[in-house]
């Protein structure tokens, strides 16, 4: 089995959740999600937005370790003026200030959730592939596990939230896994790493819009004038 066929063989056996279910393991009081279902309404959303916050700074300390190690400058300049074609570009979710204010929360809600569940399997397929990189640092590796893991327990606390604000179940989304993830992979070397820190850059614009949305949500339950 070639190193290519591995990575798409560990990518199709992640699955991704989208059914509603108590999460088994919601972490602790240290940057966590703890308890989700016993504690407050209002206290869940303050661990999932901090939740959120913490994995936004580690994708961008990610990004920089990324771009110090595989990206030359030029390079660096070149796709940021080009921009990113993000993949969650599919799920057409509100992007500008008079849209993302003219949402509901249960749409702001639902809109984070299929966020978090879009970016499980792109960040399993990540994780493999820079384990390939011979001048890959165990920091880098480590951030990237880490975000893996943190993002999974975001989406326990996002399902719970949701359960608890709106006294429903997730909504199913309606678009399919091709949409979302790559299928023209490329086995050449630079062709990887360039895909690598696109799915970098998108990851840390998508967890800053996760974090807006979320601090959106809280100041209307606050009920203050002009949430921003």
């Amino acid at each position: 089995m070639t190193a290519l066929q591995e990575v798409l063989l560990a990518v199709s056996l992640w699955p991704i959740l989208f059914t509603i279910s108590n999460p088994i393991n919601c972490g602790d009081e240290q940057s966590s999600l703890s308890n989700c279902l016993s504690i407050s309404q209002e206290k869940l959303l303050d661990r999932v937005i901090q939740h959120t916050e913490l994995i936004f700074r580690v994708s961008e300390e990610s990004c920089t370790l990324f771009e110090e190690m595989f990206i030359p400058l030029p390079l660096q300049l070149q796709t940021n003026q080009a921009g990113n074609a993000c993949m969650t570009k599919a799920l057409h979710i509100p992007s500008s200030k008079s849209e993302i204010q003219q949402i509901t929360d249960k749409w702001l809600l639902h809109s984070v959730l299929m966020l978090v569940q879009s970016w499980i399997k792109p960040l399993v397929y990540l994780q493999t592939t820079m384990t390939q990189y011979d001048f890959a640092s165990e920091t880098l590796l480590n951030k990237t596990k880490w975000m893996l893991e943190k993002l999974i327990s975001l989406e326990q606390g996002v399902v719970v939230l949701i359960k608890k604000m709106l006294n429903e179940g997730a909504m199913a989304t309606t678009v399919t896994e091709q949409d979302l993830f790559p299928t023209d992979l490329q086995p050449d070397i630079l062709a990887s790493i360039m895909n690598d820190y696109n799915l970098l850059s998108c990851f840390k614009k998508d967890t800053h819009k996760m974090e807006i949305l979320l601090k959106l949500l809280k100041c209307r339950q606050n009920e203050i004038y002009n949430c921003a």
